[in-house]
């Protein structure tokens, strides 16, 4: 008798992991707040509202983009590998409750509203690179262009099924390339394009609130475990589980790594080290954790944490302004992460790719290297002429009057604090009488 046929059984949508991505949703939306303060902290105290807003802002343009086109673009049927397109998708119009994304136990809006926020806050990480000098209305026009020709194009490269990197085998596992690659190039681009700010290695342009920076970058460690765990998009075969430990572990070896160096380099822990140090960590393992083992995490954290920590001083080198170092951390250690999985990759986690020390050779590493300098190239190049087509018609750049009192005031009409009550007020032009105890304890001394 022939032998039975089994089918394999439908997937049917499953309220455990509905659940799990609606909260991994909610923690990758934190991030982006998390990211404005992480910024917001790291500027000088007249650009800081400037700074919160540039990030805010994302959450309400890209928003709406993502539901009247670019979900469609960046995950409907693929078109030549480049870009997507599901008219169904228009505006979210067409899409039934429990319609499930294929292949997965979840609904198409969990899904979709999870994309939606690694579409919010990639253009938000470029901002930190423009701080103090770009014109606020410029800011959100480009946004809006750049989110629509870079990172949903890019989103389909890298994530869509049919899209060139995808169909390539270019492993990212949560966003190395099409985030943060993606907006570490976008900002190398801009800023060749508009200048350094006024006084760049002149005048001192420390963070005016350290504790700032360290609340941000912990609302960041926070959510980016819903960014990198979520990007299974289910918990059943522990695969979500493996990407919340290397997680972890990257970011405090990347920590650790990045103050030995800071204190063998400059002789001492900062504050803000510790906080890039563990960015850095993030931002690394985010391509690369779920092919790779705990103690591979640790490495690519703690090479990471060196190399980035290295990277930000080129800045002064090259003479290019990256004000909050998005290319130092961003960029580089989004290639660092990528990169690394040539070598690192087990082929017992995310997939059964092998890396260069598990006996697979390089092929993976020259696919990831197709994948790492495609998206490099095409971002800086389209970002460039997008900064140089804004700037040669409304402008990027506020004035340099402006820029040097206070883009908060200038564009915002605001300042971040304000000390009007602390003390220091008109003087009394009526006597105030002593408080009674004050006035017994002069008797007592008398």
């Amino acid at each position: 008798m022939a032998p039975a046929i089994t089918l394999a059984a439908e997937p049917t949508l499953s309220a455990a992991n509905t659940g799990f991505m609606l909260i991994c949703s909610a923690l990758v939306m934190l991030m982006t707040p998390g990211l404005a303060f992480f910024y917001g902290g790291m500027v000088r105290v007249k650009s800081t509202l400037n700074m919160l807003m540039m990030s805010f802002i994302s959450l309400g343009i890209v928003t709406i983009l993502w539901v009247l086109y670019g979900f469609s673009v960046a995950f409907g049927t693929d078109s030549g590998s480049i870009v997507g397109w599901n008219s169904d998708w228009v505006g979210l119009s067409n899409i039934g409750l429990t319609e499930l994304w294929d292949g997965y136990t979840i609904p198409v809006f969990v899904f979709l509203v999870f994309q939606l926020m690694f579409a919010i806050i990639t253009p938000a990480l470029i901002s930190g690179a423009l701080a103090d000098r770009v014109k606020f209305s410029a800011w959100a026009l480009f946004i809006t262009l750049w989110a629509t020709l870079v990172y949903f194009p890019v989103a389909h490269w890298v994530w869509g099924a049919g899209g060139w990197a995808y169909e390539l085998g270019v492993i990212d596992f949560a966003g190395g390339t099409a985030v943060h690659i993606n907006a570490g190039a976008a900002a190398l681009g801009v800023i060749l394009v508009i200048g350094k700010r006024v006084g760049f290695k002149k005048d001192p342009m420390r963070p005016h609130s350290l504790p700032l920076v360290m609340l941000g970058a912990g609302l960041l460690w926070f959510g980016w475990f819903g960014f990198n765990a979520g990007s299974w998009l289910g918990n059943d075969d522990g695969v979500g589980a493996l990407m919340f430990v290397n997680t972890q572990v990257a970011t405090a070896a990347a920590m650790l790594a990045w103050l030995a160096y800071e204190k063998i380099r400059h002789g001492a822990f900062t504050t803000l080290g510790a906080a890039s140090g563990a960015v850095a960590g993030l931002v690394a393992i985010t391509p690369s954790g779920g092919a790779v083992s705990p103690l591979g995490a640790i490495a690519i954290g703690a090479i990471a944490g060196v190399v980035c920590a290295m990277a930000v001083g080129l800045k002064y080198r090259f003479n290019y302004d990256d004000s909050l170092d998005v290319v130092g951390v961003h960029l580089v250690g989004g290639v660092i992460g990528s990169l690394l999985i040539g070598f690192f990759a087990t082929g017992k986690g995310q997939s059964e790719v092998e890396g260069l020390f598990y006996g697979g050779g390089l092929t993976q590493f020259w696919k990831q290297c197709a994948g790492v300098f495609a998206v490099l190239a095409y971002s800086l190049i389209v970002s460039a002429i997008l900064a140089f087509l804004l700037d040669k018609t409304i402008g990027m750049r506020v004035t340099e009057d402006e820029e040097v009192a206070g883009i908060d005031q200038a564009e915002h009409a605001e300042t971040a604090y304000d000390f009007s009550g602390a003390g220091g007020g008109a003087a009394r032009t009526t006597a105030v009488p002593a408080p009674v105890a004050d006035t017994a304890a002069k008797k007592v001394d008398a």
